[in-house]
């Protein structure tokens, strides 16, 4: 099984305006691999410009904030590459994409590491933090899901929520149960 990294991933459109998503990256070999869902505009993006930025946060409102619309969160310059990273970030990958294997849903974008830099302490996840990211995935594939399982999944994520969520978490979990629920509600 690959290893995937949970990013906050930040593309830039033709006229270099950042745009902020949550997005997977899987190791590989010299580098990562970006696959967005088609459509997207992080696809797009990547398409028109072929780089990104990764960057690692513990605020979880971030996740849960691009899949709820809540997507204006400050950035900086990158150092090597035309793009942004989270302001914030304990750590960001500047990256720049060399191949492209098409795929009609998920098109891989191999990407190398051209600069990383550290900016602040990592503090570790708690539980919390952890199922607002898997909330976060979830809300993200709610019309491929079975009713049934989204209750199930949310169900069982609202236990780590309930005994280690701090304020930031319980927000980020309120923004993305909002979404779930307005989802269900049809």
């Amino acid at each position: 099984m690959p290893v995937i990294r949970e990013s906050i991933v930040i593309t830039s459109d033709a006229e270099g305006r950042p745009h902020i998503a949550p997005l997977g990256l899987i190791e590989e070999a010299g580098g990562f691999v970006a696959a967005p869902f088609t459509p997207s505009r992080t696809l797009d993006n990547l398409r028109e410009r072929p780089f990104l930025t990764a960057s690692v946060t513990d605020d979880v409102r971030v996740f849960a904030g691009c899949l709820t619309g809540r997507r204006d969160w400050p950035v900086l310059r990158a150092v090597k590459i035309p793009g942004f990273y989270l302001a914030g970030a304990h750590a960001h990958r500047e990256l720049e994409v060399g191949d492209v294997t098409e795929d009609a849903l998920r098109p891989r974008f191999h990407c190398r590491v051209v600069h990383e830099a550290a900016h602040a302490p990592a503090p570790g996840f708690n539980r919390a933090q952890a199922a607002v990211i898997e909330a976060a995935i979830l809300a993200s594939r709610l019309p491929m899901l079975a009713p049934e399982k989204i209750r199930g999944e949310r169900a069982y994520l609202e236990i780590a929520i309930g005994k280690t969520a701090g304020e930031q978490e319980r927000e980020a979990w309120g923004w993305l149960m909002e979404k779930i629920d307005a989802h269900l509600a049809g």
